[in-house]
């Protein structure tokens, strides 16, 4: 059958692309290609999600971008300590049975969300 197996990118526009590109490679320790970009294997734990949510919400804010990036981490305490070193502090974190989380707004305004799953990936 065919059909969609998951996100395969995330692109978007930024006023300061380089950047954008170097806070995301100091703060989140993204490798970067030549071409600008980072690429990351399918994840081995966790899950790519995809949902929408209603035009009103305020779950992205305090971005007003309309839309909210999901990043997957191996160490939610590690990430943090390497984003505030970089003067980037959370807007928030949260533990749940699935995962710890945590929230950062990149220098374009938009809010990042850090996952630290629990366990093994989800069943699909």
């Amino acid at each position: 059958m065919a059909k969609v197996l998951g996100v395969g990118g995330v692109f978007f526009k930024a006023d300061d692309p380089a950047g954008l590109q170097d806070w995301y490679a100091r703060v989140l320790g993204f490798k970067l290609q030549d071409w600008g970009g980072a690429m990351f294997p399918h994840p081995t734990t966790g899950a790519v999600t995809w949902s929408p949510f209603k035009a009103d919400t305020d779950y992205f804010a305090p971005s007003t971008a309309p839309f909210m990036i999901n990043f997957i981490v191996d160490d939610l305490d590690g990430v943090l300590a390497k984003a505030a070193a970089e003067g980037t502090l959370p807007t928030g974190r949260q533990d749940e049975s699935y995962g710890r989380f945590a929230w950062l707004i990149d220098p374009a305004g938009v809010k990042i969300e850090l996952w630290q799953p629990l366990g093994e990936a989800p069943a699909l």
